[in-house]
């Protein structure tokens, strides 16, 4: 009679971890994925703009179960920091671009900052975001960093890191 108890004892243990890992089978354990795929994705790594041009942001985002919202982020990237998300783009490898010397003295005009956050409508699996972002017309001359933040509704996030470089007229 013990081994009978024991052994129905064993089996709902079974069961009720069974039962609880098929929960996980439900939930979001993916990242959403930036890519260019399908459109000519802009902008890219090392990238040239001058103050009062428009950078046209064309990107393609997917997730496995449905995509939240994304972050645009442009800060200076004058003490050439990294934030390294294009280990796959051998021509540019991470967020820094070499360009001549003469870009790097310039130092007049406004810092760029710029962080916008943009929504994404419920239930998309895909989504081709498409923003049109002015440069300020006196804004400081030099290497900057785009960043995309994408996240899912789950909460994962993607992170890319874009170098651009806004220079004086030609």
């Amino acid at each position: 009679m013990k081994k009978y108890i024991f052994l129905s004892l064993l089996m709902a243990l079974v069961t009720t971890f069974v039962a609880c890992g098929s929960d996980d089978n439900d939930k979001d354990m993916t990242a959403p994925v930036i890519s260019g795929r399908g459109l000519t994705a802009s902008p890219i790594n090392c990238q040239v703009y001058h103050p009062g041009d428009v950078i046209s942001f064309r990107y393609l985002f997917e997730d496995d179960t449905e995509l939240g919202s994304f972050n645009i982020e442009v800060h200076g990237n004058f003490d050439h920091h990294s934030h390294s998300t294009e280990a796959d783009d051998h021509d540019h490898e991470g967020s820094e671009c070499h360009h001549d010397d003469d870009h790097e003295a310039e130092t007049s005009g406004t810092p760029w900052v710029f962080n916008q956050d943009y929504g994404i409508p419920a239930g998309q699996v895909s989504y081709k975001a498409a923003v049109e972002i002015p440069i300020p017309a006196d804004v400081r001359h030099g290497d900057y960093h785009f960043m995309i933040r994408l996240t899912d509704r789950a909460g994962w996030q993607q992170l890319k890191a874009v170098a651009i470089l806004i220079e004086g007229a030609e």
